[in-house]
């Protein structure tokens, strides 16, 4: 199993920007932690980080046929990107949203995520913690969809018997 992590804008700038609402881990850190946890579940994972939104559309399509889940914080983008919510909607891939900040507790232009609408769930508010939880639900959803899939595969050979 594999998840490619994409980060999107302003998220380089973690442990420098803002440590108020971010809080003072770099990503390089919270990379760190998520690889470790990806070891300890034997699943391959992936990071990506940009602040073009062109280039985190072209890694969503990437992922098709590479990825079984991707986690996403599209940052900014998930206020404006219809591109970014296309391209996760056009893969089919399990995604599940991540917030370090609460969203919903900020700016009126911060609340609503046009991006959500097409992931599996979202995770705001809980600081780097959310990524921990992001991988906990991606891989349990890939779980589900890995029995779901064996189960129709044995089904259909006791049928061919």
């Amino acid at each position: 199993m594999k998840i490619v992590v994409i980060q999107g804008p302003n998220l380089n700038m973690l442990g420098v920007r803002e440590q108020h609402i971010y809080g003072p881990m770099k990503l390089e850190e919270i990379h760190a932690q998520m690889k470790s946890f990806a070891e300890q579940n034997g699943v391959e994972i992936e990071f990506f980080q940009s602040n073009l939104e062109g280039e985190i559309v072209d890694k969503i399509q990437e992922c098709m046929g590479d990825a079984d889940g991707i986690i996403i914080n599209p940052a900014a983008y998930s206020h404006t990107s219809i591109a970014i919510r296309d391209a996760i909607a056009a893969v089919e891939i399990p995604t599940i949203e991540v917030h370090l900040s609460n969203i919903h507790a900020r700016e009126d232009f911060r609340k609503k995520s046009i991006t959500a609408e097409v992931t599996a769930g979202v995770i705001a508010g809980m600081g780097p913690f959310g990524y921990h939880l992001a991988m906990i639900g991606i891989i349990q959803i890939m779980n589900e969809i890995q029995a779901m899939q064996e189960a129709h595969s044995q089904e259909a050979q006791t049928q061919e018997s």
